[in-house]
């Protein structure tokens, strides 16, 4: 199969890389490297099933051309990360709207399977715990720049289910939960990584808030498992799922786990929002999905623990440092 991913030199599109690569598909990455790195592709960059085009989803002949040459599109291309939401919400719009809908357009002419990359954000503020792929989305004012990303991730949504149903374009969804591992670094504001990264350096371990709010985080590995497996799967399309680990963990939680795996000395403090994100940024008190779903179509289910995702990353951060230093 020949398999087109945008956002291919990102942390998950490196990986989802290497795991078509390995069942013998080929694979062509598009990325603009705008938060991609070259250097995610190093174990396959000389591998003869694996091209990388530099350029934007952005670029309508671009993609068109890209999309020609594949079977299979799948979109992970968006604005990634808490932090570029935040400072660049301009930004987030329109790269996760107008992007999508160059790939779907392209995708619907050439009647190529696509599977769009949404987000857990797009739960907004819901109380509905777990959260079912059928429940009530509680988006945030319009004045708060946190919920454009999810407002925008939540659009593509619309348009993948609109092509499918419309224009009879396979599409299939799915809604990443916190995804960690090896390659996922934290200047965008991912936690996990940015934890390791303070305490290895030996630096204050910084819990946003109270440290009350929880997550769930899944391995990288098992999230690529299951987005491979949907593509797969006749049944998926016109669907929508969550992909990710039920477990749940308060952040205050992790920090402390973080310590005790790193063996570090990092004392663990707590920075306010408002001085962490600005004025008027909200959080979401817990965040658990529900994926009953997912398990039933293709037998997901998380095989990775959270102290393996830990010394995952730890280990992948101690080989950067000795090889910067």
């Amino acid at each position: 199969m020949r398999v087109l991913i945008t956002g291919g030199a990102g942390f998950i599109g490196s990986h989802l890389t290497e795991a078509y690569l390995e069942r013998g598909d080929e694979v062509l990455c598009l990325d603009d490297l705008s938060t991609g790195r070259l250097e995610n592709l190093d174990t396959v960059k000389d591998h003869p099933r694996f091209r990388i085009e530099r350029g934007s989803v952005h670029d309508q002949t671009l993609v068109e051309n890209a999309v020609d040459r594949s079977d299979v599109v799948i979109h992970l291309a968006a604005a990634v990360g808490v932090r570029l939401i935040v400072e660049s919400p301009v930004r987030t719009i329109e790269t996760n709207v107008h992007g999508t809908e160059v790939i779907l357009a392209a995708a619907s002419r050439k009647k190529r399977k696509v599977l769009i990359a949404s987000t857990s954000e797009v739960y907004g503020l819901s109380r509905e715990i777990p959260f079912r792929e059928d429940g009530n989305l509680v988006l945030g004012a319009t004045n708060k720049g946190r919920w454009s990303y999810a407002c925008s991730k939540a659009i593509d949504e619309f348009l993948a289910l609109a092509y499918w149903r419309e224009q009879s374009l396979p599409t299939v969804v799915v809604r990443l939960f916190n995804t960690v591992g090896p390659r996922q670094l934290g200047q965008y504001g991912m936690v996990i990584p940015t934890f390791v990264r303070q305490a290895l350096a030996g630096e204050p371990i910084a819990v946003h808030g109270e440290g009350d709010q929880t997550r769930c985080f899944a391995h990288v590995l098992d999230v690529v498992d299951a987005l491979i497996k949907l593509v797969d799967t006749p049944e998926a399309v016109g669907e929508v799922f969550n992909i990710g680990s039920d477990h749940e963990v308060s952040i205050g939680e992790l920090a402390q786990l973080v310590k005790r795996l790193s063996q570090s000395q990092s004392p663990i403090v707590r920075i306010p929002y408002t001085e962490a994100y600005g004025a008027g940024f909200e959080d979401m008190p817990r965040r658990v999905p529900d994926i009953t779903k997912v398990g039933r179509l293709i037998g997901f289910q998380p095989t990775r623990s959270l102290e393996q995702i830990l010394e995952s990353v730890i280990a992948y951060q101690r080989t950067r440092l000795r090889l910067e230093n």
